[in-house]
């Protein structure tokens, strides 16, 4: 079985199905998401703005994991927007008195210190999604040049 085939296309499964978990999640319990988001420092200021883009964000980046032509850049927003919220799940930990958490189902179980080791596997993933798209690109393009009769 070669990796840079098959490890693409079940990465972003993982991710879309993270993504639209939690983005189908904030937007059924859409107050609940808001409340949690207008009391938490920092981005109180922005929470109906917030409580609104990121679930759409979500589910862009679950649309471009899905096309493979977009794959790549799929991977490059879920290792960015993963690096987001493992950075602020980080400095809550880190400084946070409260722990407040707008987290729907299954995560909503996790503890916060579950929850930032959740998002550091999925962050890697993504990282190696992102790597493993990129390097198959470059494997198809030297395999036809290859190929090329002169």
């Amino acid at each position: 079985m070669d990796i840079r085939k098959h490890a693409p296309p079940i990465i972003a499964a993982l991710l879309i199905l993270l993504f639209v978990y939690t983005a189908t999640s904030k937007l059924l319990d859409h107050q609940k998401f808001y409340a949690v988001l207008s009391i938490t420092q920092g981005i109180n200021k922005y929470a109906s703005i917030v409580s609104w883009l990121l679930p759409l964000t979500e589910i862009a980046i679950s649309i471009l994991l899905f096309i493979p032509a977009w794959r790549k850049y799929g991977f490059l927003f879920s290792t960015l927007i993963m690096a987001i919220f493992t950075s602020y799940i980080g400095a809550m930990l880190l400084f946070a008195s409260k722990l407040p958490c707008s987290c729907g189902g299954v995560l909503s179980n996790l503890t916060w210190t579950e929850h930032l080791l959740f998002n550091f596997f999925f962050t890697a993933i993504a990282i190696a999604g992102y790597h493993l798209e990129k390097n198959k690109e470059r494997f198809i393009a030297i395999n036809r040049i290859s190929r090329t009769p002169v």
